[in-house]
């Protein structure tokens, strides 16, 4: 059985968290915990790591994995022409339960799987994952079950499907989410939502609207400023 590490005190999420972070740059694979569900991640720039990820999971190169950033700071190191509804949406709902689908930086030396030039990202509103990621870099996470079983809440039911496959188990509790991120591609001039999660189709469509809104009426505010020669002169010595 591979170790599995106490992260509900500082002290225990410390050690661990320089264990795991060890382990990642080894190639290794490790479950943590997130908001939504535990994950089992890999260095998203290790193609052999990913790989085994995706064996683990018992997932094929079509389905490849999300991968998780430490703050929204890294996007565009990992993807380019992100629109402005996009950044909307990671200023609202990050740390949180949303992932977004860009378009990735091609010259990137990583290889998550058929990805058809894209990336899904999310930065995650949890204390250990943010920990990990803050001392890895981008990690690639999916969520820590064997393809086409229940996703897992807590650390015991990640390890009975992924047993030693997975190199390090952190154990933050049972997650206080249990949904999945909702999924939105944002590759396009209008967001698509690919996967209902946490958040509503509503609550993402009603940032949306509100960042165009406001971008509007910026525009306006710009277009209606008085020009220099429209300045009223000045009476005053």
């Amino acid at each position: 059985m591979s170790p599995v590490f106490d992260c509900t005190t500082d002290t225990g999420r410390s050690e661990a968290v320089a264990k795991a972070a060890e382990g990642v740059r080894a190639g290794k694979l490790v479950v943590l915990p997130t908001d939504t569900l535990y994950g089992v991640g890999a260095d998203a720039f290790s193609p052999e790591a990913v790989r085994s990820l995706l064996e683990a999971k018992g997932r094929g190169r079509d389905v490849p994995p999300p991968v998780l950033v430490p703050d929204s700071r890294t996007v565009d190191g990992l993807a380019t022409d992100v629109p402005a509804y996009a950044r909307a949406l990671m200023e609202e709902f990050w740390p949180g339960p949303l992932t977004v689908v860009l378009r990735a930086q091609p010259s990137l030396a990583w290889d998550l799987g058929d990805t058809g030039g894209t990336v899904a990202l999310r930065m995650p509103d949890h204390q250990v994952a943010l920990e990990l990621l803050a001392e890895v870099g981008p990690m690639a996470v999916s969520s820590a079950n064997r393809h086409g079983h229940p996703s897992s809440r807590t650390v015991v039911e990640a390890a009975s499907q992924l047993g030693p496959s997975v190199e390090f188990y952190l154990d933050g509790g049972p997650v206080a989410g249990g949904l999945a991120s909702t999924i939105v591609d944002c590759t396009r001039d209008e967001p698509v939502v690919l996967r209902l999660g946490a958040l509503s189709e509503a609550a993402v469509m009603g940032v949306v609207e509100r960042s165009r809104a406001d971008a509007l009426e910026l525009t306006g505010a710009e277009t209606d400023a008085p020009t220099t020669s429209e300045q009223p002169e000045s009476t005053e010595s």
